[in-house]
């Protein structure tokens, strides 16, 4: 087992990475809490596969639990489950002591640890992550809350889970196109902040995709090392942390011009846009040309989605996907803040980037679709 440690003082917590952790969970959190019960929020897909496992960890080791089963997906992140879930933790009689878990994926993971910040002024919550993407990412760093019909994550607060849990073999049960997605964010830790994850992940990660575990555990693990360093610099997003948005903000303007559904997930839309950081770094003379083609190479290799024309559908102008970006959480002061590329592995944020340039690539990416 890989343990990674959040420090952030009297919120400190681990990140425990491993084979078998589902099982195993009730044991690891008995010693954290004063009466021998759970509460478990998870969807109906989750559920399918891992909820029958957790129960019988948490029966072996004396815990009894009740379970809210949600429908999947992105539609899920919202102001009806939320307040179902809020109104459910209260019909339990969750007091502010116990422990809430949230078992699935970012969207669950989100949600819950909303749920979890605003009742009774906040309450402790585990985070079981079973896709890759959540694993890497959204279960890490207390980044919680819900998307708005403005755009995605408008809604939330900080709030700090107590344990995160990632069992290596849930990713069994991931379709192909979902852990190819989490590779999106995975591949991203290498194009921010470090080229010897970035050559790692070029030299293992097929291996990684074609189902190699210890492979697969380091990837998580090199992949948390990273965001929790940055976390515990700055948890709020005052500095260093907007790094981890490298190629969100052109992802998250695909996203609400795709309506948040199935045709792009948010680990695809998420390598789509670091090629489109990437491309308009290089554009701006701040990054090599070879650059965006090394990234697209290496996400190629995997299998991933690399440009525009990989989303099915019709996407709006240019102009448009522009003017969905100013809908970003990185929008200060009026002016929208891009993480851009000095080289793969050294990125950095500004606001000093011509709306005429981002204008160009997105025309070029989209002129390559027809």
């Amino acid at each position: 087992m890989k343990t990674v440690d959040v420090h952030l003082g009297e919120r400190s917590y681990q990140i425990e990475i491993g084979r078998g952790l589902l099982h195993e969970a009730g044991a690891k959190i008995a010693p954290m809490i004063r009466r021998q019960r759970l509460v478990v929020v998870t969807e109906e897909t989750v559920a399918g596969h891992h909820l029958a496992t957790l129960v019988n960890g948490f029966n072996a080791a004396g815990i009894t639990s009740e379970v809210l089963i949600l429908p999947p997906g992105e539609a899920t992140k919202s102001w009806g489950p939320l307040m179902q879930t809020v109104e459910w933790l209260l019909d339990e009689k969750v007091e502010r002591g116990d422990i809430v878990v949230a078992l699935g994926g970012g969207v669950i993971g989100d949600l819950v640890g909303f749920a979890a910040a605003i009742l009774r002024r906040g309450v402790r919550f585990v985070q079981i992550p079973t896709s890759l993407l959540a694993q890497v990412d959204s279960s890490v760093g207390g980044k919680t809350g819900i998307n708005a019909p403005h755009g995605k994550n408008l809604i939330g607060a900080f709030h700090q889970p107590s344990l995160v849990l990632a069992d290596i073999d849930v990713l069994d049960t991931l379709t192909g196109r979902d852990f190819l997605a989490g590779m999106g964010e995975v591949v991203k830790y290498g194009a921010l902040g470090d080229f010897a994850f970035f050559e790692w992940l070029e030299k293992n990660g097929e291996a990684l995709v074609a189902g190699d575990k210890d492979l697969r555990a380091e990837a998580v693990r090199w992949s948390c090392q990273m965001k929790a360093d940055i976390v515990a610099r700055d948890e709020t997003e005052q500095g260093d942390r907007a790094l981890l948005n490298l190629g969100h903000t052109f992802c998250h303007a695909l996203e609400a011009a795709t309506e948040y559904s199935d045709r792009l997930l948010h680990g695809e839309g998420v390598a789509i846009g670091c090629a489109l950081a990437f491309e308009t770094s290089a554009k701006l003379g701040l990054c090599s040309q070879e650059d965006p083609s090394r990234l697209r190479a290496l996400l190629r290799a995997n299998g991933q989605k690399t440009d525009l024309s990989d989303i099915e559908g019709d996407l709006p102008d240019a102009e448009t996907l522009l003017a969905l970006m100013g809908q970003d959480k990185k929008v200060v002061d009026g002016k929208l803040r891009f993480i851009m590329a000095r080289e793969i592995g050294q990125t950095f944020v500004t606001a000093d980037v011509p709306a005429q340039d981002v204008l160009s690539v997105l025309k070029e990416a989209l002129k390559a679709r027809s």
